[in-house]
């Protein structure tokens, strides 16, 4: 797999480089989609960026080309057998999405939430492309399965950043509509052959009410939507906060929806149930500075964090419920993440007890 002469010419003329180098191949896209390529260039100076100091830095670039397979020819593509004309659409629109964010919402994103800078986009006949900064380069090189504590807490720090860059009333809401409404690659109306094929059971009765509980939160801000620790770029330096990549599935959303999916993708059951206090604690105490830095008042963060910490079992129930139907016996679905549908659930039968008695 290689550059199509088209984006290797387009790719020279944006960059200004005398010639390309070395293609590395990266990874396949998901359901093969395309290819991620690492992409050495020499002595580009691109024209466009502002610095010429910034323009010097960019001699290796990840390239991002997608070129969906026609949907009679996905056959087994999808890991797990998904393959609908519905699945086709929503990854064509993550690539959109992702393409949107990268254009008008990245910058406000400084070093305590860093992205990627991108240097350039494209549509060809072949399907779309993406240049991006190469994180390896610009000191991010290090890359995790599993965190210990300290990666963990950098991981939350990340999020925090992240969603207090992004904190908005539902008035602000236009602000983000070329993105996804609701954030998340699981969210319910997105996923309707995954909730079809969910057992029968309270879960499966409660999915609207906890997805609405989710949505109606007084406090939105965007959530990344796929933040598992395998999106985390982590830097040479310690203490310093990582970098995050794949923002396919940004969108408006409670923070607590990327809280409770990182969390299942870093740590086992056990350590989940054993620090789960000082995880939300970390996040809680990044988030209260990251407003605080951005001038939002003390008492609008109480408010939050009252509001959001009843939601952390709610996003937990909200993940559960689209992994049971996506794929029944994964290893996620453990007694931790059960006890986290149950909390949901009385949270539930609490609210609906409240609203008879008022």
């Amino acid at each position: 797999m290689t550059l199509t002469p088209e984006s290797a010419d387009w790719l020279q003329d944006i960059s200004g480089a005398t010639s390309i180098e070395e293609v590395h191949h990266v990874q396949t896209l998901w359901s093969g989609y395309g290819q991620i390529l690492r992409v050495r260039l020499n002595q580009p100076h691109w024209p466009n960026l502002a610095s010429s100091t910034d323009a010097m830095k960019f001699t290796s670039v990840i390239v991002k080309q997608i070129s969906p397979p026609a949907l009679e020819e996905q056959g087994g593509g999808h890991p797990r057998g998904w393959n609908t004309s519905q699945s086709h659409h929503r990854k064509l629109r993550s690539y959109e999405v992702e393409s949107a964010f990268y254009s008008h919402h990245a910058h406000r994103c400084d070093g305590s939430c860093r992205v990627a800078k991108c240097l350039g986009q494209a549509d060809f006949p072949s399907g779309q492309i993406m240049v991006l900064e190469d994180l390896d380069q610009a000191g991010y090189p290090v890359r995790h399965q599993g965190l210990d504590a300290t990666g963990v807490d950098q991981g939350l720090r990340w999020l925090a950043n992240f969603h207090a860059s992004f904190l908005h009333t539902v008035e602000q809401a236009d602000q983000w509509k070329d993105l996804w409404p609701i954030g998340t690659y699981w969210h319910l109306s997105t996923r309707p052959d995954e909730f079809d094929a969910m057992p029968a059971g309270e879960l499966k009765d409660a999915a609207n009410k906890l997805d609405n509980r989710l949505n109606q939160s007084e406090f939105q801000t965007l959530v990344h939507g796929d933040a598992k620790v395998t999106n985390m770029c982590f830097a040479t330096k310690p203490n310093q906060p990582p970098a995050m990549v794949d923002f396919q599935y940004v969108g408006r959303g409670c923070g607590m929806k990327d809280v409770a999916y990182f969390l299942s993708s870093c740590v086992s059951e056990s350590e989940c149930q054993r620090n789960e206090s000082r995880y939300l604690a970390t996040y809680f105490e990044a988030l209260r500075d990251a407003m605080s830095t951005r001038g939002i008042e003390q008492a609008e963060f109480t408010s939050l964090e009252i509001s959001w910490r009843k939601l952390y079992p709610v996003a937990w129930a909200d993940f559960v419920r689209f992994l049971e139907g996506w794929c029944p016996g994964h290893a996620k679905l453990t007694g931790y993440s059960r006890r986290m549908v149950e909390l949901a659930l009385d949270s539930l039968d609490d609210q609906h007890g409240h609203s008879h008695s008022d």
